[in-house]
């Protein structure tokens, strides 16, 4: 009896045959279960919108929308700048010798004409006092010199003296008189230079942190000075423009009009000061095609401190009948600016614009729209070229919301796993 399997094994050629009729078999299967998630996957995707948005075909796609109006619009131009002091001094002082006092403290505030350090004054009061005293000496020469020559004229008309006398009294006396003079320039210097002890401010501002402390010797020649006053109120900011711009500012400062400059913080949300253009530059810089410009602010409220970067903006002018929309209806694409625009029937049409000035969420356009029509703000991400709209407005999205917690209200909980 032959054992099992024995006729398979005479025929390798059917065995082979049984194998690759399984392989085909297998391969059959999954061609035909990867074709049917191709197909459900084709199928769901006719269900979404242009961008992958979860519209269904043939479905309104919610959007928010904004009508076109007619209204003034402020031509601001945008720049970062740098606040500067307005004045900036290095107080040094103009005579030796040995500092006895600093009258200040660092960071203080001062006012001009506040004594800020004393110099040791002796050895300048001495100065003074000898000037003084060579001062008398020639004064009383000089009033001596002056009796001879009246007696001397009295007895020139006696005929007692000679003539060549009494001439060169009077060059004595004229002598004594440039003598006087040079006395009392001596005695202005040595007072000045005693003056020149006490160390004083030469503007208002803010006072730096202190170089020199009290008790060293201190010379005129030194660089380093003894504190940097920063003049603060009012302050300055110096900030540059392209210069396609510069004939539009130019244009209106030559019309003796004042421009407001209103800066903000580095994040460009928080208004820290309102100011006013004062002067533009001389030249062009070559390399970068900017011109500088400086604002002043009074800065009564110290929110703005020296080398502070901050964002400017200058108001140039305003057009009072613009036609503007929110920045959020603006867009961009390989057609350029463009809005989309909702019809009568509450469709969708893709319209080029020119873009003008930008101020506060408003956008200007200059051509492309007219006041009275309607353009979408947000939702625009699922929309397409004739697509149906609904206007989505915060009554219908309260009664949504109020809705979806109602239905969540009714929803059961669920039971609670048990532990082991």
């Amino acid at each position: 009896m032959p054992e099992p399997g024995f006729a398979l094994n005479r025929h390798p050629r059917a065995r082979k045959w049984a194998v690759g009729l399984i392989i085909l078999a297998v391969l059959a299967g999954g061609a035909y279960w990867v074709s049917g998630k191709l197909t459900s996957i084709g199928s769901a995707q006719k269900t979404f919108g242009r961008r992958g948005g979860p519209v269904m075909a043939g479905a309104k796609v919610p959007v928010k929308i904004a009508p076109v109006e007619t209204a003034p619009i402020n031509i601001v131009l945008k720049a970062i700048g740098t606040v500067t002091a307005y004045n900036t001094v290095t107080v040094r002082s103009r005579v030796d010798g040995e500092l006895q006092k600093v009258a200040f403290a660092d960071g203080q505030k001062v006012k001009q004409g506040d004594l800020l350090a004393q110099i040791d004054p002796r050895p300048y009061q001495v100065q003074l006092d000898q000037a003084i005293g060579q001062q008398k000496q020639n004064q009383a020469l000089l009033e001596n010199a002056r009796r001879d020559l009246q007696r001397y004229q009295l007895l020139y008309k006696q005929s007692s003296i000679a003539k060549q006398q009494v001439d060169t009294q009077a060059s004595l006396v004229q002598q004594y008189l440039g003598s006087q003079k040079s006395d009392q320039a001596a005695v202005d210097s040595a007072r000045l230079q005693l003056s020149f002890t006490r160390i004083t401010a030469p503007i208002s501002g803010r006072l730096g942190l202190r170089v020199v402390d009290q008790g060293n010797l201190i010379s005129a020649s030194s660089t380093d000075g003894l504190v940097v006053i920063t003049q603060t109120q009012p302050i300055s900011t110096v900030f540059t423009l392209p210069q396609s711009q510069l004939s539009m500012v130019l244009a209106q400062m030559h019309d003796g009009k004042t421009l407001r400059v209103d800066l903000y913080d580095r994040g460009d949300t928080n208004k820290l000061a309102t100011g006013e253009l004062v002067s533009v530059d001389n030249q062009i810089d070559v390399a970068t095609g900017t011109v500088k410009f400086k604002a002043k602010f009074a800065n009564d409220d110290d929110a703005l401190f020296p080398n502070q970067f901050v964002n400017v903006r200058l108001l140039v002018s305003t057009e009072p009948q613009a036609v503007v929309i929110p920045v959020e209806a603006l867009q961009q694409g390989s057609i350029g600016p463009f809005v989309y625009v909702v019809n009568d029937d509450d469709k969708v049409h893709i319209q080029p614009v020119v873009p003008g000035a930008i101020d506060e969420g408003r956008v200007a356009i200059t051509s492309g729209l007219k006041s009275g029509q309607k353009v979408v703000t947000d939702g625009v991400d699922r929309l397409r070229e004739g697509a149906e709209i609904e206007v989505v407005t915060p009554e219908s999205q309260a009664e949504v919301a109020k809705k979806a917690a109602e239905a969540a209200s009714k929803v059961p909980a669920g039971p609670r796993s048990r532990r082991r």
